[in-house]
């Protein structure tokens, strides 16, 4: 490359000529599993067309919305009462003020990829864009199913609810759509203790799904059972977690039963007794999930919620959450131990926010894998915060370093918006180029066969065997 390449050209991020190899021969043509996503069931299901460019990029997406908040844009304009076109507007022109950030590199390769257009996003190109977008989405070829389509999607996993009906996802099998989509079991409610209210208030919904009364934390594990089998019935084989660690306790299940029969009765519990009712939960959880043959995924680290006053305004998840500093290590290897020792402990995925934790994640995985299955312990893809050039080169490096990188499952878009796809191509690029820099400095052999394989592998071959997709 040199300094007159053209902006987001066919070798984009690639800087040799064995990268662009890899990429243009290896990663481009591989169809997309996107095992962990929150995209909305019903708009896959009925397939959804969206109205104008504001529903399908800006709704939702939290990303955005804290970019144009750092760039003074009045909250109207993000979440408010402003019109579709108006809150377009605001962030085409917020959009030159993202260079450098990963949403400046994302906003044009989603134009790109979807629209076929080119042209730098800001506010003299506004206008023209959103018209050109909205007539466009217009069309069957950008219906929801459609756009999933242009990216060659083949697998999507949605991230659902313990209550949730699954009917979309029943719908979608009937339907004889090409694309796949299955649920991913997330019972992060079902064991968030904070608020007593909102607890117990979840609980008579669980205990109406499940038809159970759930009276009991033995009742509790039973009606959570009920729907990991439901969920398994309609084509279920991952689960998801979001916290900020890895609960580990000794504590009994007697004591777990007191603290939640406590919990059930509205009253508050204090932190050490919220982690060890929830390590007790967990643990049982896990364990169902090794007996169905799932993929558990565990996203630790983030500390959410910080701005109680746009909380309180807003709700949770509108971007006000940041990168955390707990202590993971101990507790991390306490709680795969506890499972491992029963040999109960199935495919993990591990993904972290904090950067600093990256050696510590990497080398947590090896400790468990015992040959069973190839990776049966993965370092996931860099997320959130560290989805980006920087995080994403970090990952791959350290876990070349202390891992096996030809075992990885890859990358996942972690993304509620449908125009997120090409978050693929930007890391198979990016996996290309160091792979490929490796070979034009002697550091890797010439071996362009050897290496093709192993970008499919990463990119799309691991995933498909990991999950039995």
């Amino acid at each position: 490359m040199t300094s007159k390449s053209k902006f987001m050209g066919k070798d984009f991020l690639l800087e040799s000529e064995a990268a662009t190899h890899l990429y243009h021969n290896h990663a481009a043509k591989l169809p997309i599993i996107d095992y962990h996503n929150h995209l909305s069931p019903k708009d896959i299901a009925e397939d959804r067309q969206f109205a104008n460019l504001t529903e399908i990029w800006l709704e939702g997406d939290h990303y955005k919305w804290r970019a144009m908040r750092i760039n003074g844009v009045d909250e109207k304009y993000c979440t408010g009462s402003a019109s579709a076109e108006e809150k377009f507007l605001k962030w085409a022109e917020t959009v030159p003020s993202t260079m450098r950030n990963p949403l400046y590199h994302w906003t044009h390769l989603e134009l790109k990829n979807y629209f076929g257009i080119d042209r730098l996003l800001n506010g003299k190109t506004a206008k023209g864009i959103y018209d050109e977008c909205n007539a466009l989405l217009q069309t069957k070829e950008h219906s929801v199913q459609g756009l999933l389509k242009k990216m060659k999607a083949e697998v999507l996993c949605t991230t659902d609810d313990p209550c949730d009906d699954l009917m979309y996802h029943t719908s979608m099998a009937k339907s004889g759509a090409s694309i796949k989509m299955f649920p991913a079991f997330r019972p992060d409610k079902a064991y968030a203790f904070e608020d007593p209210v909102a607890y117990v208030k979840y609980i008579q919904k669980l205990s109406e799904v499940s038809k159970i009364e759930i009276n009991s934390l033995s009742a509790l594990l039973k009606a959570l059972e009920n729907r990991i089998d439901f969920f398994a019935s309609k084509g279920c084989r991952a689960c998801d977690h979001g916290l900020e660690k890895l609960p580990f306790s000794d504590l009994s299940v007697e004591g777990a039963a007191g603290l939640f029969a406590s919990v059930l009765k509205g009253n508050s519990l204090k932190t050490k007794e919220i982690n060890g009712l929830r390590s007790v939960i967990l643990t049982h959880l896990c364990r169902c999930y090794h007996a169905k043959g799932w993929v558990q995924q565990f996203h630790l680290g983030a500390l959410r919620n910080n701005n109680s006053r746009m909380k309180r305004t807003l709700g949770a998840d509108t971007g006000f959450d940041s990168v955390g500093d707990f202590s993971q290590a101990r507790s991390m290897a306490s709680f795969f131990d506890r499972l491992d020792s029963d040999n109960q402990l199935a495919k993990t995925i591990l993904y972290n926010l904090n950067p600093a934790d990256n050696e510590l994640f990497a080398t947590m995985t090896g400790n468990f894998n015992d040959g069973s299955t190839p990776g049966k312990m993965q370092w996931g893809s860099g997320w959130w915060y560290l989805d980006q050039k920087d995080g994403m080169e970090d990952q791959i490096n350290t876990l070349s370093n202390m891992g096996l990188l030809s075992r990885f499952v890859g990358m996942v878009t972690d993304s509620r918006s449908f125009l997120s796809f090409p978050r693929h191509e930007y890391f198979r690029r990016i996996l290309c180029n160091l792979i490929g820099n490796d070979i034009e400095r002697g550091e890797l052999p010439d071996d362009l066969e050897l290496f093709g394989k192993m970008v499919e592998d990463i990119g799309y071959h691991n995933a498909k065997r990991y999950f039995g997709f």
